[in-house]
């Protein structure tokens, strides 16, 4: 009975850690996304102050709707997840209440058998009536161990007393959290229903200008074009010169150290979404119209910097279009901050990782639209971004 108990008691508290831990990890899901929402929120209303519909504002609803849904996802796992706790916790309360039960009924049986009750009645007479000097050593013995058996007994139900109490507390708690969850969910559907119906709109209106936003985008895909064209002729330059001499130790150490961070390395913006990944894929209103983008574009809040994503030197500033580029060399890796309206370095420069490069410049012309343009190389090649860069 002792080994069942407590083989029962690590059962619970094991399970009782596991669910613990996977339902905090939900929440804490919950917490990032809602966070991501929060922040698309604030570069919507920093678009401009009209109800006309534009391809940034498109962008954001889009990515808030993403978010809603990732998040609406998210709750549904947590309060299916709580479901099955609360069964479970409900299931345990309900062995230990049996346990409860069969122990208070070993435990009167006990007190009910011929010598517990004599004992019970009169131990010094128990002890007067023994017959010889031997009999009284066994008694006295068999009253400590007739004491002892009574507290072990009396000590498992409270034990389990304590245990059925635990279990209350909890699910009073899981039924709180469900309650919160189911509520939040409710929230999240509504706001997800009346942006879709605002992305459908937006959309209708977008098609409507249709002619004036395909001049646009070629004039920007044009920009892009030029930008690209200047900075893979400086990374290709650099990346020969370098060829020709043997990587320091210190360069050496620093391209090990970059590559060692793949898919570890920080943002190179503090807050923001990937607004335009890496290669061929269609526009979000057009669908008839390919972009290709030699990097990936990252949109933020406005007033926000660029920072270097791993240690380095920079080794080109240039402006170009009205805005600036930076390029920084780790070894014979090097990644590009493009779209800067004030730089914090200069050619030369020794930077760390997470160093301010610069201001993002707001486009007045995308309403009023943040976003760094990144890329990483390896000596003449452009790789993906998004695989360097952490979760």
């Amino acid at each position: 009975m002792k080994r069942l108990l407590l083989y029962c008691l690590l059962c619970l508290i094991v399970c009782n850690i596991y669910a613990a831990d996977n339902v905090k990890t939900l929440q804490n899901q919950q917490r990032e996304l809602k966070q991501q929402i929060e922040q698309t929120n604030k570069m919507l209303q920093q678009t401009k102050k009209n109800e006309s519909a534009t391809v940034t504002k498109l962008q954001l609803l889009n990515e808030n709707i993403a978010n809603q849904k990732k998040l609406i996802s998210n709750l549904d796992k947590e309060i299916s997840t709580l479901d099955t706790e609360m069964a479970g916790l409900n299931r345990r309360k309900d062995t230990l209440e049996r346990d409860l039960a069969a122990l208070k009924a070993d435990y009167a049986k006990m007190v009910r058998e011929s010598h517990y009750a004599q004992l019970q009645q009169s131990p010094l007479l128990f002890l007067l009536s023994s017959e010889s000097f031997q009999q009284l050593v066994r008694r006295i013995r068999y009253m400590q161990q007739f004491a002892q058996l009574r507290r072990q007994q009396v000590a498992r139900i409270e034990g389990v007393k304590t245990e059925i109490e635990h279990q209350d507390k909890q699910l009073r708690a899981h039924k709180n959290d469900k309650q919160k969850a189911l509520k939040s969910q409710k929230r999240e559907q509504e706001t997800l229903a009346r942006d879709e119906r605002k992305q459908q709109q937006m959309l209708k209106d977008l098609k409507k200008q249709e002619k004036d936003l395909l001049a646009k985008l070629k004039k920007q895909q044009k920009k892009a074009d030029e930008l690209n064209k200047k900075i893979t002729a400086l990374i290709e330059k650099q990346a020969q010169q370098q060829s020709k001499t043997a990587l320091t130790k210190e360069q050496q150490l620093v391209a090990g150290g970059f590559e060692q961070n793949k898919g570890k390395l920080p943002w190179p913006v503090e807050k923001g979404f990937i607004s335009g990944t890496f290669g061929k894929h269609q526009h979000p209103v057009y669908k008839d119209v390919t972009v290709d983008n030699k990097g990936i574009y990252l949109q933020t809040t406005a007033g926000a910097s660029a920072r270097a994503v791993f240690e380095g030197e920079v080794t080109s500033c240039f402006l170009m279009s009205g805005s600036y580029a930076v390029i920084v060399a780790h070894g014979n890796y090097r990644s590009v901050y493009a779209g800067l309206s004030r730089l914090n370095v200069k050619q030369g420069d020794k930077v760390t990782a997470k160093q301010k490069i610069g201001t993002i410049y707001s486009d007045p012309e995308q309403d009023n639209k943040t976003e760094l343009f990144f890329q990483v190389w390896k000596d003449k090649t452009i790789l993906n971004p998004s695989n360097w860069l952490a979760n």
